[in-house]
């Protein structure tokens, strides 16, 4: 995922960058302060996810918008403005962050962004290879219930065993299809092994596995979860 963030206001690029290095490190991010180097930026890269400031000077967010060629980015517009926003949704916005906006506000409008590029089917068929110690262990994705982050690494868990990979969490939801989930920024679960889920304070909730193991599930990523729960 190559991501754009176009803003002329130095700390509202570094806030999306910290928050996209946090909840997406696997994205690679351009910067552009203005609209003129936005659209040399997008005409020297191939761009997937755009955060569009609106009001820049010379050239604005929505003018940068309507110049784009197909196939065209998806846009996120950020703006501190409400009155912009039917503007932006006519330039086929995603979504509409209004600044100042909070952790839980952006991981909304990236959840948006994940289902739609989320694979359609599950690899449930597919194998995941494993390198250990000079071989390599074959792993079926079938197989797999959740899996968790550590440092550089990941802890795969089956049913009756565990595996460690050098992989980002959002590295390894990406080659184990849409049968998966993240239920927390350190948690990723296969969606048809969730037995319960006990709601906690605070929006946050415990996620009972077919197996007995209890998952966290964080309020910033409960949304996407019930949505893809429902559609399972």
């Amino acid at each position: 995922m190559q991501i754009a963030i176009v803003d002329d206001e130095r700390p509202a690029r570094d806030k999306l960058c910290r928050l996209l290095h946090e909840h997406w490190p696997d994205a690679h991010l351009y910067q552009a302060a203005d609209g003129n180097a936005a659209l040399q930026l997008l005409a020297e890269h191939k761009i997937d996810l755009i955060f569009l400031d609106i009001q820049m000077p010379e050239i604005d967010g929505l003018e940068v918008a309507q110049a784009l060629n197909a196939p065209v980015p998806a846009i996120i517009f950020v703006t501190a403005y409400d009155q912009f926003a039917l503007q932006a949704f006519d330039a086929n916005a995603i979504d509409y962050l209004l600044k100042p906006y909070d952790e839980a506000r952006f991981l909304k409008a990236i959840n948006k962004v994940r289902s739609r590029h989320a694979p359609s089917t599950s690899n449930d068929d597919a194998p995941l290879l494993i390198g250990d110690r000079g071989s390599v262990k074959v792993v079926q994705i079938k197989d797999i219930v959740w899996a968790e982050a550590a440092d550089n690494y990941v802890m795969i868990h089956t049913r009756d065993q565990q595996y460690m990979m050098r992989q980002t969490l959002s590295g390894l939801a990406q080659r184990l299809g849409s049968a998966f989930a993240r239920c927390h920024r350190r948690y990723l679960v296969r969606v048809d092994q969730i037995a319960e889920s006990r709601a906690l304070l605070k929006g946050d909730a415990e996620l009972v596995l077919h197996c007995g193991v209890e998952l966290p599930c964080s309020r910033q990523y409960r949304e996407g979860l019930k949505q893809q729960l429902s559609s399972s």
